[in-house]
């Protein structure tokens, strides 16, 4: 199931981003995968999704961009894809 959240930004209001959560991240949002309007760049991605799912708040994860792990604040683009990956181990 598909969720789309709109955001009340203006200027970016039309630009839409696809957010994708794995592991126990797809639990807490109760979906694999949302669009979302008006979201500029990762550190308000992280604030928003953060209210509506506020046990992301408490949970560890990385974040990608367009498949590149991300550490830094990062500007969004139309239609990139920021996914939410759930600490890993190697072995």
């Amino acid at each position: 199931m598909d969720l789309v959240i709109k955001s009340v930004q203006d200027k970016s209001k039309h630009m839409k981003i696809n957010i994708l959560f794995f592991g126990p991240l797809t639990d807490i949002a109760g979906v694999g995968s949302i669009t979302m309007d008006g979201i500029t760049d990762t550190e308000m991605l992280i604030d928003v999704l953060g209210k509506i799912y506020p046990e992301l708040n408490e949970t560890k994860y990385a974040v990608s961009v367009n498949n590149e792990v991300i550490t830094d604040n990062t500007i969004l683009t139309e239609n990139c894809t920021v996914a939410l990956l759930p600490p890993f181990s190697g072995g």
